[in-house]
Formats: C-alpha cells, sequence, structure tokens
C-alpha cells in the first residue's frame, strides 16, 4: 500500500501541477519594446516639464526680488531730494541754523515713517521692561527710582517686530543701587 500509495501521490501531485499552469500570455517583443519607448518617452517629457517649471520660477522669483527692491528704492527718492535740500540751505546759510535742524528732523521723521509703512516700527520706548527678543543691552545704569531691568535709555532706536526685526534696540537698563 505504502507503494501503492506513493505511486497514486505522485500521479495527484502531477495532476495539479499541470492543471496549475495557466497559458502564460507573453506580449510580442514588439509590443513590449513600444510600451517601454511610450514610457520612456512620457518619463523624459515629465523630466523636462519639471526642469521648465524650476527656470520658471526662478525667473518669476528674480523678478518679484527686483519689483520690490524698485519699488523701496523710490520710496527713498523723496527722503534723499529732502536731505539734499537740508544740505543746501545749511551750505548757503538759508534760513539759519534751526532752519536746518528743524529740516533734518523732518527728513528724520520721513524716514521713520516710510520704514513704518514698509513694516518695520521704530522702538525707542524708555520705561519699559527689558526684553532680550527687542532689545540689546550694552550698560547698566544704577538707578533707585525705576525698577531693575527696565529700559533707562536707548542709545539706537530698533526697528521691526519678530522675525521681522531689521535690528534690535540698543539700550541701557536700570540695575539695583548698591
Amino acid at each position: 500500500m505504502n507503494e501503492h500509495g506513493s505511486e497514486a501521490q505522485d500521479q495527484a501531485e502531477t495532476a495539479i501541477t499541470s492543471s496549475e499552469q495557466a497559458p502564460v500570455e507573453t506580449a510580442a517583443p514588439a509590443e513590449t519594446d513600444a510600451k517601454l519607448a511610450e514610457l520612456e518617452d512620457r518619463w523624459l517629457r515629465a523630466v523636462a516639464e519639471l526642469d521648465n517649471l524650476r527656470k520658471r520660477i526662478a525667473r518669476d522669483a528674480e523678478r518679484i526680488r527686483a519689483e520690490e527692491r524698485s519699488k523701496v528704492a523710490a520710496e527713498w527718492l523723496s527722503v534723499l531730494d529732502n536731505l539734499e535740500l537740508a544740505l543746501s540751505h545749511a551750505v548757503h546759510g538759508n534760513g539759519g541754523a534751526d532752519a536746518v535742524l528743524e529740516g533734518v528732523r523732518a527728513v528724520r521723521d520721513q524716514a521713520v515713517t516710510l520704514l513704518n509703512k514698509l513694516g518695520y516700527p521704530r522702538h525707542d520706548e524708555t520705561g519699559v521692561p527689558f526684553d532680550p527678543a527687542r532689545h540689546e543691552a550694552v550698560t547698566t545704569v544704577e538707578r533707585d527710582d525705576v525698577d531693575p531691568g527696565t529700559v533707562v535709555e536707548v542709545l539706537r532706536p530698533g526697528y521691526g517686530d519678530g522675525e521681522r526685526q531689521l535690528r534690535p534696540a540698543i539700550v541701557a537698563v536700570a540695575k539695583k543701587v548698591e
């Protein structure tokens, strides 16, 4: 039975193996080559399109930067014109020193207004708590009339806020009298 069973098992395996083998449909080599060529062409076109997109974005970004630089420079022209006018009055003596000083103050105010308009407000407040995100302390001053850590003098104003800060304010900070 052992021999008989082994023979029957071999026949059953052969039958299963032959029945599991379905006819394999193979595409003609010409069809495979055509499909491969089509896919390669589509891939090359996609790569070229991506490269063109990168170049176009780079051109557009450079154009936008140039336009923004031009706008900002144009805004500063009136400040420059007023500085030249103030210098002209100083050289020719027209109006005296008070008029020149008043003209320079007006130009400074115009420049501060322009920076604020561009999104960089001026920070020159005293009497406020020291904030390392907005201030850079360069000295301390012993004062008993204000709390320690209070800005008592702005040596150079700061401009901007947060990530849009051009520079922090350079300040003197109060410390306890010893």
